[in-house]
């Protein structure tokens, strides 16, 4: 079990142990506000494992069948996270529609708020972990999930605001109205994790500061070529892929050509993690005069 799967699995564990805490909080209470996030936090539990067992797919090597691997998976965790923050804020926005009619005064609120409030915070310290590894791992089922816990802190912070000025001012109004702000919260989280995996699925390019890194290294290290042109990418999970045309002078031999290229591939590879290069020699006739220029 390599890095990702082991905080994907340990995700599990911090999801269930939060999603008691906010529960027990809520079973104190009865508050809606606090319901609202104990039915977030059980989004939380199904995306863990979720993301556990697209990272456990997202890690077998390529294979006849997925030649190019299978680093996409976790982009459907992503997109299966964002589908069910959406489910989870409707069915709060039902429940907050209903209590508005019915306003439930909060029992032992400061228990209740004590206890969400410890459960915020380990939310906190794990989302913080998950966002950073996950950018170092360049999971993006790692930093999709620390991203939803992020917002799942957010949303906490507001409803132990909003509860304690429902409890000091006695206002019981004000508890469906914080859970109704909750469910439009995670609807935008929601959006967002689904937005952000929606573009690996679609072969979005390398961002621009990479791209900026991709011709510096092509520039610096094809030395006896001519130019590149034609630069292509598109990122998938973890995989970045790169492919260009690199013209050579005519005279070179296949030998001479090839040792270029090879010369290339292994810069790009230091530079940019987990890439699979592509590369297609063309004769100097073939040259564009234009794209990157060979220093």
């Amino acid at each position: 079990m390599d890095k990702r799967q082991k905080l994907a699995a340990a995700s599990i564990g911090v999801a269930l142990l939060v999603l008691g805490l906010k529960w027990l909080a809520y079973h104190v209470t009865g508050s809606v506000a606090l319901f609202s996030d104990a039915l977030e936090s059980v989004i939380n539990v199904v995306t863990a494992a979720v993301a556990l067992y697209t990272i456990r797919i997202a890690a077998q090597p390529a294979d006849a069948n997925h030649p190019y691997g299978h680093t996409k998976a976790e982009y459907f965790s992503a997109v299966l996270e964002g589908a069910l923050i959406i489910v989870a804020a409707l069915l709060i926005l039902r429940e907050s529609w209903e209590a508005v009619f019915q306003p439930r005064r909060i029992d032992a609120p400061g228990l209740g708020l004590a206890i969400n409030g410890a459960a915020g915070v380990v939310n906190a310290a794990w989302s913080w972990l998950l966002i950073r590894a996950g950018r170092r791992l360049r999971s993006q089922a790692l930093v999709a999930d620390g991203k939803h816990l992020l917002s799942d802190v957010l949303t906490s912070a507001g409803v132990l605001a909003g509860l304690g000025a429902a409890w000091a001012f006695d206002l019981p109004i004000l508890d469906p109205a914080l859970a109704a702000v909750v469910a439009l919260n995670i609807l935008w989280s929601g959006w967002k994790v689904m937005r952000e995996s929606l573009g690996g699925l679609m072969d979005e390019a390398a961002p621009p500061e990479t791209l900026a890194r991709i011709r510096e290294v092509i520039s610096a290290n094809a030395e006896g070529a001519i130019e590149a042109h034609d630069l292509r990418t598109r990122h998938a999970g973890r995989m970045t892929f790169i492919d260009f045309h690199l013209v050579v002078p005519g005279h070179l031999t296949v030998s001479d050509a090839h040792d270029i290229c090879d010369a290339v591939e292994r810069a790009l590879r230091a530079d940019v993690p987990d890439a699979l290069v592509t590369i297609h020699v063309e004769p100097e006739n073939k040259a564009k005069h234009s794209g990157i220029v060979v220093l």
